[in-house]
Order: C-alpha cells, then sequence, then structure tokens
C-alpha cells in the first residue's frame, strides 16, 4: 500500500470518527420543547443529515388562491377553516410544481382528514362515522364533506382506484378501531407492530389522492409492485413519523406515539428518544430515494411514465413540505 492511500484510508477513519463524536454530541442538545414552542424544532437535525430534506420547498405561486378556494369549501360543508393551520401552505409546497387546482383539491382532503382526527380524538372515536362514509351517508359535517369531496375527486377514476380507494378507508378504520382498543385495554403496540399501525391510521388513501388531483391514474401492475409500494410505504413513514415528533406535548399520555413508545420500551429520555426516531425517519428518507431509482419507468409508454413521474416526485416532495408546515403551522403549536 503507498503512502498516499494509506493517508487517504487514516483521514477516511478520522473523517468518520469525527462525525460520529459530532453527532453524539448534537444529538444531546436537540431542543426539548419549550412551554409554549413547537416541538417540531426537535426536526430541524433532518435538514442537516437528509440531502432532500435540506432546503425549504418553493410555494405555489397562486397560494392565496387556493387557501380561498379551502376557505370557501370548509364553510360550505359545516368544517372549521383555521388560517393559523394552514393545510393550504403543506399543499401548496407539495404541488408547487403543478396546478393551482392540484393543490386546492389536495389541501380540501388535508383539512378533511385532520378534521378527522382531531374528531376520532375529542370524542373517544366515533369509529360509526367510517361507515357512514362508505354507505354514503351525509348527516355528520364530517360525512357531508367527505361526500362532496368524492364526487369531485372519484369521477375522475376508474372502477379500480375507486375499490383501491375504499379499501384505504377500511385500513384506518381498522387501524383506529386496534388503537382504541389498545386504549381500553391499557395495552401499547410494541415498536415492531408500531410502524405498520401508523400507516393505517395516517390514511393510507392519501397518498392514492395525488393521482386524481393531478388528473393521471398510475397502472394497477405498477401500484402492486414492491418498488411503488416502498416508495409509498417509506413515504407515509417519514411524515407520519416527523408528525409524531411535533404532536408528542399535545398526545396527553397517549402512547400511540413513536417517540413516547421510545422513550416507555427502550427507556430513553425525551431527546434520546427524539434522536432515535430522527434516526429512523434519515434511514425511511434514503428508502424513499432508492425505491424511487427502481421505479420501471422504461417499461411505460412515454406518457404514462411522465404521469408515473409526476406522482413519484409530489412524493418525493412530501417530506420536505410537511416539515416546512409542521415548523410554521400553530396546529402544533
Amino acid at each position: 500500500m503507498t503512502t498516499t492511500t494509506t493517508g487517504t484510508t487514516v483521514f477516511a477513519a478520522v473523517r468518520s470518527t469525527v462525525r460520529t463524536a459530532l453527532r453524539s454530541a448534537l444529538t444531546s442538545l436537540l431542543p426539548l420543547p419549550r412551554r409554549g414552542g413547537s416541538a417540531a424544532l426537535a426536526l430541524l437535525p433532518l435538514t442537516e443529515r437528509v440531502p432532500a430534506m435540506a432546503a425549504p420547498c418553493r410555494m405555489h405561486p397562486a397560494v392565496y388562491a387556493i387557501e380561498a378556494a379551502v376557505i370557501d369549501w370548509a364553510r360550505r360543508t359545516g368544517l372549521r377553516a383555521d388560517p393559523g393551520v394552514g393545510y393550504h401552505r403543506m399543499a401548496g409546497r407539495a404541488f408547487a410544481e403543478f396546478d393551482a387546482a392540484a393543490a386546492a383539491l389536495f389541501a380540501q382532503w388535508l383539512t378533511w382528514l385532520f378534521h378527522l382526527d382531531d374528531e376520532l380524538d375529542e370524542h373517544s372515536g366515533p369509529l360509526e362515522i367510517f361507515h357512514g362514509m362508505l354507505k354514503g351517508s351525509s348527516r355528520h359535517p364530517l360525512e357531508a364533506a367527505f361526500a362532496d369531496l368524492w364526487r369531485v375527486t372519484s369521477v375522475r377514476m376508474s372502477d379500480r382506484w375507486r375499490a383501491r380507494f375504499a379499501v384505504g378507508l377500511q385500513r384506518q378504520y381498522d387501524a383506529c378501531r386496534a388503537e382504541a382498543e389498545n386504549r381500553a385495554a391499557g395495552r401499547m403496540p410494541t415498536l415492531e407492530e408500531y410502524p405498520a399501525l401508523r400507516r393505517g391510521t395516517v390514511g393510507p388513501y392519501l397518498y392514492d389522492l395525488v393521482e386524481p388531483c393531478l388528473r393521471v391514474e398510475v397502472p394497477v401492475w405498477l401500484h402492486e409492485s414492491d418498488p411503488w409500494r416502498q416508495l409509498v410505504d417509506a413515504c407515509s413513514d417519514v411524515t407520519a413519523w416527523c408528525n409524531d415528533v411535533a404532536s408528542r406535548p399535545k398526545e396527553r399520555g397517549d402512547v400511540h406515539n413513536f417517540v413516547v413508545l421510545a422513550m416507555r420500551q427502550l427507556g430513553l429520555g425525551e431527546r434520546e428518544a427524539t434522536a432515535w426516531v430522527l434516526d429512523r425517519i434519515a434511514g425511511r428518507c434514503l428508502d424513499m430515494r432508492k425505491a424511487a431509482r427502481r421505479l420501471p419507468l422504461d417499461d411505460l409508454e412515454p406518457k404514462t411514465a411522465r404521469d408515473v413521474s409526476k406522482v413519484a416526485c409530489a412524493y418525493l416532495a412530501a417530506p420536505r413540505a410537511h416539515l416546512d408546515w409542521l415548523l410554521e403551522s400553530q396546529r402544533y403549536a
């Protein structure tokens, strides 16, 4: 081995050791949320660890028109429209490269989804609402809002896509029921069980909605392929676990949170548990990039390949768009 090669190897080893030491030191300095502050600040180290999250997302130039469309729709369907929460800004970032109508429709679905989440959290989980939505009922404001969105959204899509959406809604119901049963029995999910459960409660259909918003449809065989499933699952994990970090102070003792589970089951303090979750978020971001590179775009017709690429790009933009929203929104402040 030459002197140059030996020197390069030693330098690489020293650099790796220094990087590890710095990461350990920075972990101990992770900010705990202050009273009245945002726990989302604990997610900032991801901007230095994940290249795709390094820079803020571009905002859609029609963001104010998107906001107006969401407020008008929410009032018309009987839902609250809180400008400080800003779901339109999350959609405006995730769909910054697409038309305003796509971003507005997705923002309306986000508004509905978070209202559903609040309803389940604040009213001891009235799971019957899922049955009402599946049957087309409109007695509850959430059911009426869902019916309105469904009319606009589903008309563009095939029967296969509609069936896939219904399966996703059923999966969310099953996951919410599992959480309710855990609470009643005083049981907490294991760290191994939690990721799959969380993918259910976050709303699996949320990622299917990107297609009608962009007025495209992913071929069935591709949607069922391993690279596509890996891409969607990793995107879901990243956004859900980031949300867990940001929402932890508001959980009021609920164990269905990745940070809380790490504290309870690994015996970690809050900083250490948050760092443990951030490590897993960074790993899933890497999984997203790998899955996207494995998509068999060359097996598609040129137009279909472009359509599929649009959907995949929206997924890849979602983690940073979500982070920017968590840092500015009043939802978890």
